[in-house]
């Protein structure tokens, strides 16, 4: 059965299903969303078949008519915990759980629970939850409050309830335009556009055009830019318009993916933004410090901070493997990059069985001490557009067991002469491998226990991490979850693991005789903490500088790499040049991305083998070199477009 895409048809055929339970039906951005009196009398099954059948998302909610009053509800919450864990005081101590963590959310009829062990509540197969709703009346969503605790995350819960009756208003209207006719239904092509990102490392966009839609994936900046015409992608193009532009997908949080969607908000965009909720919550924190760093520099913000908190209100977080309209015409399913927490390949499928995208955003094909491996099973595939940051004849990296040696080494000869390692790092992602790799050897006397000082965001971005422990590989999840030595939140909450607090902490590091392991921002050398501890650590044979990821072209980071031994500082106002004595490293093999041959078994493995390959997200001459490699292997179509290239791909 064909069902039409209108919410009239749609209401008609779900009464049908469900007769006089139905109250109301509406659309909330991508969902349908069913209100009824009695949620018990629907099955998860008959849920599952309405789904099926219309193809479409649907929620089923609890009608303002069967809500039971908040207090009452609230003391029925409290007992059925109780009953959980046979004990008042247990609710608290075992569950994380007190009355001030239940929340009622009168817009969407929701009851909120924040608990350290949401599982434990939700029950197999959901059968706490089951008995939870039949209690109350109330939708019940539990919520993880991380082991550690994350501003950034509070904000975003307490924001988002503030706002909710705007949120609404705003997935009702996004709902509208999700599912509106087609227009052009004999009219049958697909164009790209290439925005920014293609033959460089920065900035990634795409455009992405049907006769119908016209959506945007990822939208950065180049961080080591200093023009505008370098630094931002271009959305001056004719194809670009912003008041017609339907969607915008978000693959990961890094700034060169995510940092110019705000700018889109000031522009006047007021569409859906399709992302992870981890990628959600640390594209906030590291947008906030960009402009942060903008403003402490003397340089001008492309947007402000009220720009970053009304794309808040925007985003539709999405799990992985749901399959979600974005458009009439448009379907999109996120899938595992394996690159950093939260990071998605995004799967696109373009009509009724037309065209089938497959976008990767930055992927990592081997698993990590971190996280499980990218996803290479997909329905249909016709083209791939891929990165190829180390795709150079050059880059083959280590793998990972001889990158782990190298820098257990390097750490050890550091702490045994009583120097100090400084790692640059990104705040997200090499922070947290690195941490989880150091705890592993700490803890198996592989390296010396000493203290790891996480300076800049990288303790933020931590704790942000232990709240989506369903996105991390199973033994870090595990141990997350556990209570390991009465300890919450490992591998991250390690006794040797300190939050440098403040520059007093960071000079009180700086001046100490211990040695230590530092992990501080930004990793490329651009900015932040990293170098006022280089500046004073450089010039002292005894300390080492590691890097572990990505230095572009024109940074700090790689001019140091290629051998400058010398930098110029200015220092109250006056010249002075800084003699880099202190050991210098590189161990690739903890990079978020994938060599060469790596990326080339991913397109051999990929299931189906699409038809054309586009290259992005590299220099010019990587991205050339592994185009040869590609089509000389799989004899398949190679594409390297340059930026404002467009493709017809249908």
């Amino acid at each position: 059965m064909r069902i039409v895409d209108t919410l009239a048809e749609i209401k008609k055929y779900i009464k049908e299903k469900f007769h006089d339970n139905v109250v109301r039906v509406e659309f909330e951005g991508p969902q349908v969303v069913v209100y009824v009196k009695d949620v018990s009398r629907i099955s998860q099954k008959n849920i599952t078949n309405i789904a099926k059948e219309l193809k479409k998302r649907i929620i089923i909610r609890p009608d303002d008519s069967v809500l039971m009053d908040k207090e009452e509800t609230k003391k029925k919450i409290m007992e059925f915990l109780q009953n959980l864990v046979k004990s008042k005081e247990k609710v608290e101590k075992e569950l994380g759980v007190t009355e001030r963590d239940i929340i009622f959310d009168e817009v969407f009829n929701r009851v909120i629970i924040e608990a350290k062990k949401p599982g434990k509540i939700i029950g197999s197969k959901g059968i706490g939850l089951s008995i939870l709703r039949q209690l109350i009346g109330w939708q019940p969503e539990i919520i993880r409050k991380p082991p550690i605790p994350s501003e950034t995350i509070s904000k975003i819960r307490s924001y988002l309830y503030q706002k909710r009756k705007e949120v609404r208003s705003i997935l009702i209207d996004i709902g509208r335009k999700i599912h509106r006719p087609i227009v052009e239904k004999n009219i049958r092509w697909v164009r790209i556009t290439a925005l920014g990102g293609f033959r460089e490392v920065g900035r990634s966009c795409l455009l992405l055009q049907t006769p119908e839609s016209k959506v945007l994936i990822d939208c950065g900046v180049n961080v080591s830019g200093y023009t505008r015409d370098v630094c931002y992608p271009y959305l001056n193009v004719p194809e670009f318009n912003i008041e017609e532009l339907d969607a915008v997908i978000i693959t990961h949080a890094h700034l060169d993916h995510s940092a110019f969607v705000p700018y889109l908000f000031k522009l006047g965009y007021r569409g859906p933004v399709y992302c992870t909720e981890p990628t959600r919550d640390l594209m906030l924190l590291l947008e906030k410090d960009y402009l942060d760093v903008l403003e402490k520099e003397g340089k001008e913000t492309p947007y402000d901070k009220k720009d970053l908190w009304n794309m808040i209100k925007y985003v539709i977080p999405l799990k992985y493997g749901n399959v979600t309209d974005i458009s009439p015409d448009i379907k999109i399913t996120m899938h595992n990059a394996g690159h950093i927490l939260g990071s998605a390949l995004v799967h696109i499928h373009i009509g009724e069985g037309l065209y089938n995208i497959l976008y990767t955003g930055d992927l990592k094909v081997e698993r990590t001490r971190l996280l499980e491996p990218a996803v290479y099973k997909f329905p249909r595939l016709e083209t791939i557009i891929i990165e190829a940051t180390y795709g150079g004849n050059e880059d083959p990296l280590l793998n990972r067991d001889e990158a782990e040696k190298t820098l257990i080494n390097i750490f050890n000869k550091t702490i045994e002469r009583g120097g100090k390692v400084l790692v640059p790092v990104f705040s997200v992602g090499r922070a947290q491998e690195l941490l989880t790799f150091i705890y592993h050897s700490m803890e198996n006397n592989l390296m010396k226990k000493v203290n790891v000082y996480l300076d800049g965001m990288v303790y933020e971005a931590t704790a942000i991490h232990t709240a989506y422990p369903d996105y991390l590989n199973k033994e870090v999840r595990s141990l997350l979850l556990s209570n390991k030595n009465n300890k919450e939140g490992l591998p991250f909450s390690y006794d040797t693991f300190i939050k440098v607090k403040d520059s007093n902490a960071r000079k009180n590091i700086i001046d100490s005789n211990d040695p230590c392991i530092i992990l501080a921002p930004s990793g490329m050398m651009i900015g932040g903490p990293v170098l006022e501890y280089f500046k004073y650590l450089a010039e002292d044979e005894k300390n080492s500088l590691v890097f572990v990821g990505y230095q572009a072209e024109g940074t700090l980071g790689r001019k140091i790499q290629k051998g400058m031994r010398e930098i110029p500082i200015t220092e109250d106002g006056r010249l002075k040049a800084i003699k880099i004595n202190m050991e210098v490293h590189t161990v690739e093999g903890f990079s978020g991305h994938s060599d060469r041959l790596k990326l080339l078994s991913y397109l051999r493995k990929l299931q189906p083998r699409p038809e054309n390959v586009i290259i992005m997200h590299g220099e010019e001459s990587k991205c050339i070199n592994f185009s040869k490699l590609v089509y000389k292997t799989l004899r398949t179509n190679v594409y390297v477009p340059r930026n404002l290239d467009a493709l017809r791909l249908k």
